[in-house]
């Protein structure tokens, strides 16, 4: 098993190199891509760097240069499209530089669960595809800072370098498979989905892991705590877990809760970062808490999100689920690629009583409903509709 090197690439950041780069994308058959952000560093997160490979060539596109990207990104758009996990990189090239893809988009990612491989990180599918170990230690680099060190360089080009041999692989065993046609409608469900944001709930968008266990009042104290990292973070344009970790807001809510006239300095020790303005802050918003009246504690537990019409009874819900993972077992996938929850949710809601009924009432895709229509039909069959 070979180990990854540093082979030669090219790093764009001026304007005749950039211009050269679109022409020559404007015969690309294919492109691959990938993206680097930096989320990690920073709140407001923004594209840093553009990774390609066109036609055997490695490229750098650096998006922090001061280019004028606007030629390249409409060359780019209209060449087909080859990613890792498209979802993040077409949600970040939209909301950072206002990109859209206008021609095919593939997904290894995609592709390598529709073939039932379990392990479809691109690490391990380039280590079983392409006999090539890839090092992963530059995870946390913070993408925005200029120059990058070399190694870092390499890195982020090594998330190209294997990516078209890797697809022709999956591709080869979809076409083997008969699942080719079903590739092809998830990769264009992945760009409609992406050219929106995700809904946030703004009541409930404090409820980070490990509440649990909290009682109402507690809840009220993490609320505060949520809202008040929530500000200064933007202020300070770094992210949350940087102003304070969700453990640590956790057990400052639980002892706030607890000591009602307590000073902060005799609770958990507190990030050094957390001074000044910033305690200050902090302060006010325990103080804040401590004064909500009881009827204005959260409830300990959020009910699933209401959606328009139906609602699905939860005994058929199951009962869908338990056929769509009997017929995964069949086809070797994991259940949720066959279909998700939320797509059974709506079908156990609905009972179409045909696949285009339940193409146009639930978030089926075309192959999902029609390759599941034999057991969604006898499911509900055996679930009559019930007025309880």
């Amino acid at each position: 098993m070979s180990h990854c090197s540093a082979a030669a690439f090219h790093y764009v950041d001026t304007p005749p190199d950039l211009a050269a780069l679109a022409r020559r994308l404007s015969h690309a058959r294919l492109v691959a891509l990938d993206t680097e952000a930096d989320s990690l560093h920073n709140y407001y997160e923004k594209v840093c760097l553009i990774q390609l490979a066109v036609e055997g060539r490695h490229i750098l596109v650096d998006p922090l240069a001061g280019l004028d990207l606007t030629e390249f990104l409409a060359v780019l758009a209209e060449r087909p499209l080859l990613f890792h996990g498209a979802d993040y990189d077409l949600r970040m090239l939209r909301t950072s530089l206002g990109f859209r893809p206008r021609s095919e988009v593939h997904d290894t990612l995609i592709a390598a669960q529709l073939v039932g491989i379990q392990e479809f990180g691109l690490a391990a599918l380039v280590e079983r595809f392409c006999g090539v170990t890839l090092t992963k230690t530059k995870r946390k680099t913070d993408w925005s800072r200029r120059p990058l060190a070399p190694d870092e360089l390499a890195y982020a080009v090594d998330d190209v370098r294997y990516l078209r041999a890797t697809a022709e692989h999956l591709f080869s065993e979809l076409r083997r498979l008969g699942r080719y046609g079903w590739y092809r409608e998830s990769c264009e469900r992945l760009v409609e989905a992406t050219a929106q944001d995700r809904e946030r709930d703004p009541e409930n968008a404090w409820r980070i892991k490990g509440l649990r266990d909290l009682d109402r009042r507690q809840l009220a104290f993490v609320r505060e705590l949520w809202h008040w990292r929530e500000a200064e973070a933007q202020r300070a344009d770094r992210p949350p877990f940087m102003v304070l970790g969700n453990a640590q807001l956790i057990a400052l809510a639980v002892w706030a809760a607890a000591h009602n006239a307590a000073p902060l300095a005799h609770g958990p020790k507190l990030p050094r970062n957390c001074k000044g303005s910033r305690l200050r802050a902090l302060e006010h918003a325990v103080r804040r808490a401590r004064a909500t009246p009881k009827d204005d504690w959260p409830p300990r537990h959020v009910r699933g999100r209401q959606r328009p019409g139906p609602c699905a009874d939860p005994r058929d819900v199951e009962a869908l689920m338990a056929a769509c993972a009997r017929k995964a077992a069949d086809l070797g996938l994991t259940p949720s690629v066959l279909a998700s929850r939320v797509g059974l949710e709506a079908v156990a809601a609905h009972r179409p009583a045909t696949v285009p009924e339940a193409l146009a009432r639930t978030p089926l895709m075309r192959w999902q409903a029609e390759l599941l229509w034999p057991e969604i039909r006898e499911t509900l069959s055996k679930c009559p509709q019930r007025k309880d």
